[in-house]
Protein backbone atom coordinates (compact mmCIF):
# COMPACT_ATOMS: atom_id res chain seq x y z
CA UNK A 1 0.00 0.00 0.00
CA UNK A 2 1.23 3.51 -0.77
CA UNK A 3 2.17 5.44 2.34
CA UNK A 4 1.76 9.07 3.28
CA UNK A 5 5.53 9.57 2.85
CA UNK A 6 5.37 8.20 -0.70
CA UNK A 7 2.93 10.96 -1.62
CA UNK A 8 5.10 13.57 0.07
CA UNK A 9 8.14 12.43 -1.90
CA UNK A 10 6.53 12.22 -5.35
CA UNK A 11 7.47 15.13 -7.62
CA UNK A 12 7.15 15.51 -11.39
CA UNK A 13 10.41 15.01 -13.25
CA UNK A 14 11.36 16.62 -16.59
CA UNK A 15 9.73 14.75 -19.44
CA UNK A 16 7.48 12.70 -17.16
CA UNK A 17 3.99 12.36 -18.58
CA UNK A 18 0.83 11.87 -16.58
CA UNK A 19 -2.37 10.50 -18.03
CA UNK A 20 -4.37 12.97 -20.09
CA UNK A 21 -8.04 13.06 -21.02
CA UNK A 22 -9.72 13.22 -24.41
CA UNK A 23 -13.25 14.04 -23.26
CA UNK A 24 -13.20 14.79 -19.53
CA UNK A 25 -12.45 18.35 -18.46
CA UNK A 26 -9.73 17.38 -16.00
CA UNK A 27 -5.95 17.38 -15.66
CA UNK A 28 -3.72 15.13 -13.57
CA UNK A 29 -1.37 17.09 -11.31
CA UNK A 30 0.07 13.96 -9.70
CA UNK A 31 -0.79 10.27 -10.14
CA UNK A 32 -3.20 10.59 -7.19
CA UNK A 33 -4.70 14.06 -7.74
CA UNK A 34 -6.50 15.68 -10.67
CA UNK A 35 -8.18 19.07 -10.89
CA UNK A 36 -10.65 20.34 -13.42
CA UNK A 37 -14.13 21.34 -14.47
CA UNK A 38 -17.49 19.63 -14.43
CA UNK A 39 -19.19 16.99 -16.56
CA UNK A 40 -21.17 18.29 -19.51
CA UNK A 41 -24.46 16.80 -18.35
CA UNK A 42 -26.37 18.99 -20.85
CA UNK A 43 -25.05 16.54 -23.45
CA UNK A 44 -25.90 13.11 -22.06
CA UNK A 45 -23.70 11.03 -24.36
CA UNK A 46 -20.69 13.27 -23.82
CA UNK A 47 -21.14 13.26 -20.05
CA UNK A 48 -21.31 9.45 -20.05
CA UNK A 49 -18.09 9.32 -22.07
CA UNK A 50 -16.44 11.79 -19.68
CA UNK A 51 -17.47 9.78 -16.62
CA UNK A 52 -16.27 6.57 -18.23
CA UNK A 53 -12.93 8.16 -19.06
CA UNK A 54 -12.49 9.35 -15.48
CA UNK A 55 -13.13 5.82 -14.26
CA UNK A 56 -10.70 4.30 -16.74
CA UNK A 57 -8.05 6.73 -15.49
CA UNK A 58 -8.55 5.47 -11.95
CA UNK A 59 -10.53 8.36 -10.46
CA UNK A 60 -12.17 6.86 -7.38
CA UNK A 61 -13.09 9.99 -5.37
CA UNK A 62 -14.66 13.24 -6.55
CA UNK A 63 -14.88 16.53 -4.68
CA UNK A 64 -17.42 18.77 -6.40
CA UNK A 65 -16.92 22.31 -5.09
CA UNK A 66 -19.67 24.09 -7.05
CA UNK A 67 -22.32 25.78 -4.96
CA UNK A 68 -24.48 26.32 -8.02
CA UNK A 69 -24.92 22.66 -8.96
CA UNK A 70 -24.21 19.07 -8.02
CA UNK A 71 -23.94 16.03 -10.25
CA UNK A 72 -23.97 13.65 -7.31
CA UNK A 73 -27.30 12.00 -8.07
CA UNK A 74 -26.53 11.74 -11.80
CA UNK A 75 -23.12 10.21 -11.09
CA UNK A 76 -24.35 7.75 -8.46
CA UNK A 77 -26.90 6.35 -10.91
CA UNK A 78 -24.02 5.47 -13.23
CA UNK A 79 -21.04 4.92 -10.91
CA UNK A 80 -22.27 3.70 -7.55
CA UNK A 81 -18.70 2.84 -6.55
CA UNK A 82 -17.46 6.42 -6.95
CA UNK A 83 -17.02 8.28 -3.65
CA UNK A 84 -18.56 11.73 -4.07
CA UNK A 85 -18.30 14.75 -1.79
CA UNK A 86 -20.31 17.86 -2.64
CA UNK A 87 -18.56 20.78 -0.94
CA UNK A 88 -19.96 23.81 -2.70
CA UNK A 89 -18.65 27.35 -2.40
CA UNK A 90 -19.25 30.45 -4.50
CA UNK A 91 -16.64 31.79 -6.90
CA UNK A 92 -17.03 35.49 -6.17
CA UNK A 93 -13.66 36.36 -4.68
CA UNK A 94 -14.91 35.85 -1.13
CA UNK A 95 -12.73 34.70 1.76
CA UNK A 96 -12.91 30.92 1.93
CA UNK A 97 -13.30 29.60 5.49
CA UNK A 98 -10.82 27.18 7.01
CA UNK A 99 -13.62 24.66 7.57
CA UNK A 100 -14.01 24.24 3.81
CA UNK A 101 -10.35 23.35 3.44
CA UNK A 102 -10.52 21.11 6.53
CA UNK A 103 -13.36 19.04 5.12
CA UNK A 104 -12.12 18.83 1.54
CA UNK A 105 -8.52 18.06 2.40
CA UNK A 106 -9.53 15.45 4.98
CA UNK A 107 -11.65 13.65 2.37
CA UNK A 108 -8.82 13.82 -0.18
CA UNK A 109 -6.11 12.61 2.17
CA UNK A 110 -8.20 9.69 3.37
CA UNK A 111 -8.76 8.75 -0.27
CA UNK A 112 -5.08 9.00 -1.15
CA UNK A 113 -4.03 7.05 1.94
CA UNK A 114 -6.34 4.22 0.91
CA UNK A 115 -4.84 4.09 -2.58
CA UNK A 116 -7.55 6.18 -4.23
CA UNK A 117 -7.26 8.87 -6.90
CA UNK A 118 -9.00 12.20 -6.30
CA UNK A 119 -10.57 14.71 -8.69
CA UNK A 120 -11.24 18.17 -7.26
CA UNK A 121 -13.47 20.06 -9.67
CA UNK A 122 -15.55 23.18 -10.03
CA UNK A 123 -17.34 24.48 -13.14
CA UNK A 124 -14.48 25.63 -15.37
CA UNK A 125 -11.49 24.30 -13.48
CA UNK A 126 -9.90 27.72 -13.03
CA UNK A 127 -10.29 28.70 -9.37
CA UNK A 128 -12.18 26.59 -6.85
CA UNK A 129 -11.18 23.06 -7.88
CA UNK A 130 -7.49 23.92 -8.35
CA UNK A 131 -7.47 25.90 -5.07
CA UNK A 132 -8.59 22.85 -3.12
CA UNK A 133 -6.06 20.76 -5.02
CA UNK A 134 -3.40 23.27 -3.97
CA UNK A 135 -4.43 22.84 -0.32
CA UNK A 136 -4.16 19.06 -0.65
CA UNK A 137 -0.59 19.36 -1.92
CA UNK A 138 0.28 21.75 0.92
CA UNK A 139 -1.11 19.22 3.42
CA UNK A 140 1.09 16.55 1.83
CA UNK A 141 4.18 18.65 2.51
CA UNK A 142 4.68 20.30 -0.87
CA UNK A 143 6.39 23.67 -1.05
CA UNK A 144 3.87 26.36 -2.04
CA UNK A 145 5.56 27.38 -5.29
CA UNK A 146 6.26 23.76 -6.25
CA UNK A 147 2.56 23.04 -5.82
CA UNK A 148 1.53 26.10 -7.87
CA UNK A 149 3.96 25.11 -10.63
CA UNK A 150 2.67 21.53 -10.73
CA UNK A 151 -0.97 22.65 -11.00
CA UNK A 152 -0.22 25.30 -13.62
CA UNK A 153 1.91 22.90 -15.67
CA UNK A 154 -0.90 20.36 -15.66
CA UNK A 155 -3.65 22.92 -16.26
CA UNK A 156 -2.41 26.23 -17.72
CA UNK A 157 -5.84 27.88 -17.31
CA UNK A 158 -5.69 27.41 -13.53
CA UNK A 159 -5.50 30.80 -11.80
CA UNK A 160 -6.03 29.27 -8.33
CA UNK A 161 -7.75 32.40 -7.01
CA UNK A 162 -8.16 31.05 -3.48
CA UNK A 163 -4.50 30.11 -3.04
CA UNK A 164 -4.11 32.93 -0.52
CA UNK A 165 -6.87 31.44 1.62
CA UNK A 166 -5.30 28.00 1.29
CA UNK A 167 -2.01 29.38 2.57
CA UNK A 168 -3.72 31.08 5.52
CA UNK A 169 -5.45 27.80 6.33
CA UNK A 170 -2.20 25.85 5.97
CA UNK A 171 -0.14 28.13 8.20
CA UNK A 172 -2.79 28.39 10.91
CA UNK A 173 -4.45 31.27 12.72
CA UNK A 174 -2.92 34.72 12.63
CA UNK A 175 0.05 36.07 10.77
CA UNK A 176 3.51 34.52 10.80
CA UNK A 177 6.76 35.14 8.94
CA UNK A 178 6.26 31.87 7.04
CA UNK A 179 2.77 32.89 5.90
CA UNK A 180 3.88 36.36 4.84
CA UNK A 181 6.78 34.85 2.91
CA UNK A 182 4.53 32.39 1.08
CA UNK A 183 1.99 35.12 0.27
CA UNK A 184 4.76 37.22 -1.28
CA UNK A 185 6.03 34.21 -3.19
CA UNK A 186 2.51 33.59 -4.52
CA UNK A 187 2.19 37.20 -5.69
CA UNK A 188 5.58 37.04 -7.36
CA UNK A 189 4.72 33.71 -9.01
CA UNK A 190 1.55 35.18 -10.55
CA UNK A 191 3.39 38.33 -11.64
CA UNK A 192 6.23 36.36 -13.23
CA UNK A 193 3.70 34.42 -15.31
CA UNK A 194 1.63 37.52 -16.11
CA UNK A 195 -1.47 35.75 -14.79
CA UNK A 196 -4.60 37.88 -14.74
CA UNK A 197 -7.94 36.31 -13.94
CA UNK A 198 -9.89 38.42 -16.45
CA UNK A 199 -7.56 37.35 -19.26
CA UNK A 200 -7.78 33.69 -18.26
CA UNK A 201 -11.59 33.80 -18.23
CA UNK A 202 -11.72 35.58 -21.58
CA UNK A 203 -9.40 33.05 -23.20
CA UNK A 204 -11.43 30.10 -21.92
CA UNK A 205 -14.72 31.61 -23.09
CA UNK A 206 -13.26 32.31 -26.52
CA UNK A 207 -12.26 28.65 -26.80
CA UNK A 208 -15.80 27.58 -25.94
CA UNK A 209 -17.31 29.56 -28.83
Amino acid sequence: MTTHDDHRLWRPTPGEELLSFEHANASFVTPYLAVGGDLDTTAEDLAVDQLGELGEAGISHVIDVRVEWSDEEWVRERRADLEYLHLGIDDAGQRVPDEWFDQGVRFALEAVESGGVVLSHCHMGINRGPSLGFAVLLALGWDAVEALEAIHAARPIAFIAYAEDALRWHHGEGSSPELETDLRRLQRWRADRHLRLDEVLRAVREQEH
